[in-house]
């Protein structure tokens, strides 16, 4: 019986037994049903465990906050993945994009999906334990309809809602503790990311930079849902960087969205986080630099002090929104180790930085896809030397490389210390047009953009989608595998049994590549395509790898411009969530 078969088998066997409904609630004057003994068992998730982490357990998005989505499992390893077969698999009942990972503690998983739905997990075998949804109020604004997951904190689960609600969920049972605005939704102010709690802190950030908000990171109480310290990614007349800012009110629609969830260095009590671009888009109408956009920050995570900046792209002008956080992780360089921060950003750059108790200092960036904006960078800044003509403005047009996807979008890269390399999601020969328009009102809750784009393949491109990996103490790129007939939008996985793990792709597969050499080793065909974040955990001693699948967002959009490109090539990708759990037969 070929694998294929025998896995679908396995797959049917596992749905029906993960997908039954939950039992009845018990008659009035009956006792209700026991709890669950995983439930009974549930740890806390304290501060010393989130800062050092048991091997078997995911207690947050990149699963330690140094984000390097790097787990030291080892049972599954290059020898076995080829006998990696899914054990269980939940259909979560929504569709678009599906982004968040699994959260694991101690046999307890807790999925975000689409919806503002929440679901809680027995992870050895997919039963249901609780459901909880948030109805999404009549006319939110929520664009990008999805979740990047959750956080955990004591015996609490924090989500946050599509229209900017920031919820407190019992992880034993499901059940709402508290709600926090995070801003006003009518305004243009939504939420993608997944918090992250930090010390008795939950942080969060608004998106919404095509609405013309002023984008911030704030802090709120893990107990009361009191809102501690909020800090503002484009400062008010005064504060230092409002130079950068033409006079005016034009700060107050500034952009700087925080999307992505932020790193963290407990060493330093500082917060890594990623801004977006300004508003509206177009760098000639807001001249200057426009401190904080397209940037790193360091944030005192007590205070909400800023401590430091790097700024990529000074007066942003190609929607390359620099969200994704810097990696947390020291590297070498000339015979001297640098305490770094390592970004993979949007604008075709590979950025090595230095961190400290707040200065961000440049060290070296390279381009890792074609990148025809930046001439040169400064060597000791770092600030790119622009070529105008590529530059859009406002009834200019400019044709840049790559597209205002970029070379990687949000999906983040992983790091393993074992072969010292990062592993990337990225995308090349996709470039694209901007032009500016003339007249750009605010209205609040309507776009605030003041461009048009245009998005195009690279005439006889011979792929789109790539995974590379990167030493880090070299600076060199070690291999590439590529995707001939997809893009890859996968958020990448690498493990201590030398694999890396992703999908991404629009032939709805889930990958393993050899860590060392690039080799693909296994790959398995989910019910929708894979942009959500794999995780990797340990229930009585079997490791297990999870992700959830459900195509939709950005990548669905990036699947239409291929299809209009070249028709009949890039066919349409069911959509549909699940969650998916693989371990060795």
């Amino acid at each position: 019986m070929s694998v294929i078969r025998i896995a679908a088998l396995i797959l049917i066997a596992g749905t029906i037994a993960a997908q039954q409904p939950p039992a009845p609630p018990a008659p009035a004057g009956q006792p209700p049903a026991a709890v669950p003994l995983v439930l009974e068992n549930y740890k806390p998730a304290t501060a010393d465990r989130l800062k050092k982490p048991e091997d078997s357990d995911w207690l947050m998005v990149r699963r330690t906050y140094d984000g390097w989505g790097y787990s030291p499992l080892e049972q599954i390893t290059t020898k076995n993945v080829q006998r990696l077969l899914p054990v269980w698999e939940f259909s979560t009942g929504m569709v678009s994009g599906h982004e968040a990972p699994p959260i694991v503690n101690n046999g307890v998983m807790f999925v975000a999906t689409p919806g503002n739905q929440v679901i809680a997990l027995e992870a050895k075998t997919g039963k249901l334990l609780w459901r909880f949804r948030r109805p999404l109020a009549e006319g939110a604004i929520v664009p990008h309809a999805t979740t990047r997951g959750l956080a955990l904190y004591a015996d609490k689960v924090f989500f946050a809602a599509g229209e900017a609600v920031l919820v407190a969920i019992e992880a034993k049972t499901g059940k709402e503790v508290w709600a926090a605005k995070i801003e006003e939704n009518k305004n243009g102010y939504y939420t993608t990311m997944a918090p992250l709690a930090v010390d008795g802190k939950v942080f969060v950030g608004a998106s919404g930079g095509e609405f013309g908000i002023r984008g911030f990171i704030a802090a709120f109480d893990a107990e009361t849902g009191k809102e501690q310290w909020r800090t503002f990614t484009v400062p008010a007349p005064g504060e230092p960087g409002s130079e950068t800012w033409p006079k005016g009110d034009q700060w107050k629609n500034g952009g700087g969205s925080v999307w992505v969830t932020p790193n963290y260095d407990p060493e330093t009590n500082l917060l890594f986080v990623g801004t977006g671009n300004g508003g509206s888009w177009i760098g000639d109408k807001r001249p200057g630099d426009n401190l904080y956009t397209a940037s790193t920050i360091a944030i005192d995570a007590t205070t909400g002090t800023i401590k430091g900046h790097h700024q990529y792209t000074p007066n942003e002008s190609w929607d390359w929104d620099e969200v994704s956080p810097p990696i947390v992780v020291d590297f070498k360089r000339g015979g001297r180790l640098y305490k770094g921060l390592i970004d993979v950003a949007r604008d075709g750059y590979l950025w090595f930085l230095e961190r400290s108790s707040g200065r961000i200092s440049f060290v070296e960036g390279k381009p890792f896809v074609h990148q025809n904006v930046f001439k040169s960078l400064d060597p000791e800044t770092g600030r790119p030397d622009v070529d105008l003509a590529r530059k859009p403005g406002t009834g200019k047009l400019a044709d840049f490389c790559p597209s205002l996807w970029g070379g990687k979008n949000w999906p983040p890269i992983a790091f393993s210390p074992k072969t010292r390399m990062i592993y990337i999601p990225a995308n090349e020969n996709l470039c694209g047009t901007l032009i500016g328009e003339e007249e750009v009102p605010y209205i609040p809750g309507s776009r605030f953009i003041g461009a048009r784009n245009t998005t195009y393949l690279v005439p006889g491109a011979d792929h789109i989608g790539e995974v590379q990996a990167w030493d880090v103490d070299i600076g060199r790129k070690v291999w590439t595998h590529m995707y001939p007939t997809s893009m890859n939008w996968g958020p990448m996985l690498a493990t201590a049994g030398g694999l890396v793990f992703t999908g991404g792709t629009n032939d709805r597969m889930f990958h393993a590549f050899d860590a060392k050499t690039g080799k693909l080793l296994w790959q398995f065909p989910t019910n929708s395509g894979i942009t959500g974040q794999p995780v990797s955990f340990m229930v009585d001693g079997k490791q297990y790898v999870a992700v959830q699948s459900g195509w939709g967002v950005d990548a669905v959009a990036m699947q239409g411009v291929l299809n209009r490109a070249r028709p009949g090539e890039f066919p349409e990708v069911p959509q549909g969530g699940a969650v998916w759990v693989f371990a060795v037969k």
